[in-house]
């Protein structure tokens, strides 16, 4: 299972690489998937490596209420938005108003890849809970 949970997650961040979506940007969609999935693993492990690719703490405390505070950029809004739609999906169709914001920041190819970034963090979110996996001994690996 861990090794097609890799090839899943290489396969997220090449998508992501190749449309040049910023991985800060990633680490954004996997936390707010984390937090609205309830797995703790992923929250302990994403806000982590976040912290590690330099974002800063308010920005991560203040996620679960993104549309509240003035720290977030429009790309980034739009971002959070799908993520939110393809996380809750089961509540209906990614609404259209949501993709119409995310398609006048990012191209076709951007979207793909968040759409797809935010089904993986889904998947190991599901993984980690149904596991349960216990958070708090992951650390990132150093950036050289």
């Amino acid at each position: 299972m861990s090794a097609a949970m890799g090839s899943l997650h290489a396969a997220a961040v090449s998508t992501a690489h190749d449309a040049k979506v910023e991985p800060e940007l990633l680490e954004l969609i996997r936390i707010r998937a984390s937090q609205i999935n309830g797995c703790a693993f992923c929250l302990d492990m994403h806000t982590k490596d976040a912290r590690a690719a330099g974002e800063t703490e308010q920005r991560i405390y203040a996620l679960n209420a993104w549309r509240e505070t003035p720290f977030f950029t429009g790309r980034e809004r739009a971002a959070l938005a799908l993520t939110e739609a393809v996380t809750l999906v089961h509540d209906g169709q990614v609404p259209d108003a949501v993709y119409a914001e995310a398609a006048e920041v990012f191209d076709e190819t951007q979207i793909a890849a968040l759409i797809w970034a935010a089904t993986v963090i889904n998947a190991y979110n599901r993984i980690a809970i149904a596991t349960r996996m216990v958070p708090g001994g992951y650390q990132p690996t150093p950036k050289n």
